[in-house]
């Protein structure tokens, strides 16, 4: 069943969301190099070159969205992924107010689902060169944020169930700046406050904090899933409540995944990963064995099982499929979600394969870049 929907979802994508993603990226870049602030402007470049695969994964939920409203649906979420990547490298920065300028950095994220919202009503408190249009030069940083904001709000206006959706997209958006925000302030106001704001955030949910907050920092995922949702005319806000829950606990999955195959770069840089938030190695693997069974047991649960548990396997085998999984430290917790899901061996394999294919496009475009600057 997974397999077929596995075969279902990649003929979609490449026919139908594929082409679009590529016309959104090619405009945002182009939008990007705009920005007048060479700092910025290349942060922002940096974010579309380095992490595009988070635009192109997000968008693959909506190959589940109805034909009608796909396009529409991608646009959105393109958007939204762009902005909320470019606002995590922005408050991983040095901030004079950690959470104060963090959180007004995520303004136009939140706004972007606030129906008819102004453009950034807090914009003008944004640090440095990110001042609202209007007071800085067509390319500042802060037109580009606002832009972006903007088009996600304007393709989301145009899906039919937008109203079953929006408050639950507007709460899972406000988790996801929270969680960012108080993870890269951290290192200057201490884990205290990140484990306070966790712990109320997990009353109620099944979840630890450490599992909330794992959850909480990718759920940006949980807003896209959403979106496609908000595409099917027939989506009610019971269902959409379910979706969410479920998107959370993949959300957990996936945030952990990723800072375990980063341990040791993480280690490195001087930097803590989600993965150090663990006192040990046996709770860690209790954490990822749970949320892997809950993750399962939530989306078997959901409308067109089988699209969901896709996703979920894709996840997995996206974290399982890179060099760093096969580490001494990560092989065996990596091995024991994989084990935890159904056919995680031909997604595994599809995104083996989708991994040389990018390195190959990766280094064609470094030498066709390298003749441009010879010429």
């Amino acid at each position: 069943m997974v397999a077929r929907a596995l075969a279902l979802a990649n003929a979609r994508y490449w026919s139908t969301v594929a082409p679009v993603v590529r016309v959104e990226l090619a405009r945002w870049r182009a939008r990007a190099e705009a920005i007048a602030d060479p700092r910025l402007r290349a942060l922002a470049l940096a974010k579309l070159d380095g992490e595009r695969f988070n635009a192109e994964a997000g968008a693959m939920l909506a190959t589940h969205a109805p034909r009608a409203h796909r396009a529409d649906a991608v646009r959105a979420i393109v958007a939204l992924q762009v902005l909320f990547d470019l606002l995590d490298g922005l408050t991983e920065q040095r901030l004079a107010d950690p959470l104060g300028d963090g959180e007004r950095l995520f303004a136009p994220f939140l706004d972007a689902l606030r129906p008819g919202c102004a453009t950034a009503p807090h914009a003008d408190a944004l640090p440095g060169a990110l001042a609202p249009r209007g007071e800085q030069p067509a390319g500042a940083a802060g037109g580009y944020l606002l832009e972006l904001s903007d088009a996600a709000r304007a393709a989301l206006a145009r899906l039919p169930a937008r109203a079953a959706v929006i408050d639950l997209a507007q709460a899972s958006a406000c988790r996801a700046a929270q969680a960012q925000v108080r993870m890269h302030a951290a290192p200057a106001l201490g884990a205290g406050q990140l484990r306070e704001w966790a712990q109320a955030q997990a009353r109620g949910t099944g979840l630890g904090w450490r599992e909330l907050l794992a959850g909480a920092a990718s759920s940006v995922l949980v807003v896209h899933a959403l979106v496609v949702a908000a595409a099917r005319p027939d989506a009610t806000t019971v269902q959409a409540a379910r979706l969410a829950d479920a998107y959370l606990s993949i959300c957990v999955l996936l945030t952990l995944l990723d800072s375990l195959v980063d341990e040791q770069r993480d280690e490195r840089a001087g930097r803590a990963g989600y993965v150090s938030l663990y006192e040990d190695r046996e709770l860690l693997a209790q954490a990822l064995d749970e949320t892997a069974a809950r993750a399962l047991a939530q989306a078997r649960t959901l409308p067109d099982a089988r699209h969901h548990v896709l996703m979920l396997t894709g996840v997995v085998a996206y974290y399982a499929s890179t060099p760093a999984a096969r580490a001494e430290r990560a092989r065996p917790l990596v091995a024991r979600v994989q084990r935890a899901l159904p056919l995680v061996a031909p997604t595994l394999v599809f995104m083996r394969a989708w991994r040389l294919t990018r390195g190959a496009r990766a280094r064609a475009r470094g030498r066709s870049n390298h003749t441009a600057s010879v010429y």
